[in-house]
């Protein structure tokens, strides 16, 4: 990435309003905002075919794709370890706080997030299914081990690596799937670890730039 270069994020131009703040491009606006990083956004028509010149660039079809020049970036971990890797408030430069900070990010997408989102389909996509409370029910068993993992990495730390950096990043937009539910609440160091990410000022900006992009009717 080169000052002359301004990075192009794609995102969608109207999702429902229960996935509004939800949407992954939020993860990388955040990162460009927290140093300071001009950069495009590029909107897409969520209920349109994207061109298969966009599933070249992003083969799942899905939001955010992250263009730098001649490079693109699919999956929003890659995208926010290009830019660790560019800026040391993002990622440390000492090896031991950096791994961890890596694994942190792995951690948050690959160990917290499934069970999240499989509670989101359920109470959202599936509610009125006579199989939904059982499996849910199983789910938030699961979710709340994962939970009271983070929390007790969490103690007195501010952030999971030591440092801000793009684990904290991850980690507080995966929490915000759980925000129509009590679950992080039931964890105070979780909690407050979540409130002071999104109080962050950069987060502030990439929030209020997401929001400004949803058009109030889909095309």
């Amino acid at each position: 990435m080169t000052e002359a270069t301004r990075p192009v994020v794609t995102a969608f131009e109207w999702v429902p309003p229960f996935a509004r703040g939800l949407v992954r491009d939020l993860r990388v606006r955040w990162a460009l905002e927290e140093i300071g990083r001009p950069y495009d956004v590029e909107l897409l028509n969520a209920r349109a075919p994207r061109p298969d010149e966009y599933l070249a660039r992003q083969p799942f079809d899905q939001v955010p794709s992250f263009r730098d020049g001649d490079l693109d970036i699919f999956e929003t971990g890659a995208m926010l370890l290009y830019l660790g890797e560019k800026d040391e408030r993002l990622l440390p430069a000492d090896t031991k706080a950096r791994w961890e900070a890596i694994a942190w990010l792995f951690s948050a997408l690959n160990s917290v997030e499934p069970v999240i989102v499989r509670i989101v389909s359920y109470d959202i996509f599936h509610k009125d299914k006579p199989w939904a409370p059982d499996a849910r029910e199983a789910s938030v068993g699961l979710c709340r081990q994962k939970l009271k993992r983070v929390n007790d990495a969490l103690a007195g730390k501010d952030w999971l690596a030591g440092q801000f950096s793009i684990a904290d990043i991850a980690m507080v937009t995966v929490l915000n799937n759980l925000r129509h539910t009590d679950l992080v609440a039931e964890y105070p160091a979780l909690a407050e670890y979540h409130a002071r990410g999104t109080a962050r000022p950069a987060y502030q900006r990439a929030l209020e730039a997401q929001m400004a992009d949803f058009v109030e009717e889909p095309a």
